[in-house]
């Protein structure tokens, strides 16, 4: 084994050469909203998976889910009153929907058309905002992922006396200190 004075040099050098600064090195990725927010518009809930906020799928495919329900049943119940009422005022009480003509006058199966007309129009339209509530959380969601979320939120109230303002006395008061 050759242990000489060289040989003990080149081993300082290379640990001096080892210390390399990491911090130098290490690339942050800039998290880019414009893409959360086309990804999101192009798949519902891709805009949460990439600002990676897992949790929030299944609370906006559940509202997409309970939203298609309601269009789905609406359209069934206004399509069925809909045709009972043109057979209605056709005079066909051995149609298709016989039952609903029978059972119904032409003004009350017009009024329940209109009724499930109107819900269908308004299911349609909270699902819309809720796909824009989509889009609107992953761009929101997109800009503060690099924002900073200090442990130490603190808020401090402390007696204080502030100094004479109008008058020549001290008076008393409180001093809240926020730090964040």
């Amino acid at each position: 084994m050759v242990c000489g004075p060289w040989f003990l040099d080149s081993v300082a050098a290379q640990t001096v050469n080892d210390t390399i600064s990491i911090a130098d090195s290490v690339l942050i990725k800039k998290h880019n909203p414009r893409k959360a927010t086309l990804y999101s518009a192009l798949v519902p809930g891709l805009g949460q998976i990439y600002n990676r906020k897992y949790w929030k799928l299944p609370i906006l495919y559940a509202g997409f889910g309970l939203m298609s329900y309601f269009i789905i049943s609406n359209t069934g119940s206004y399509l069925e009153f809909k045709s009972a009422y043109i057979e209605s005022v056709n005079g066909n009480t051995d149609g298709n929907y016989a039952d609903l003509v029978k059972r119904y006058s032409q003004s009350e199966l017009l009024s329940t058309s209109d009724y499930y007309r109107r819900n269908l129009e308004i299911s349609i339209l909270i699902t819309a905002l809720w796909y824009l509530l989509n889009i609107l959380d992953a761009t929101v969601d997109a800009h503060l992922y690099t924002y900073n979320i200090n442990e130490d939120l603190s808020l401090h109230i402390a007696p204080d006396l502030l100094p004479p303002a109008q008058t020549f006395r001290v008076q008393p008061g409180i001093k809240l200190t926020f730090r964040f």
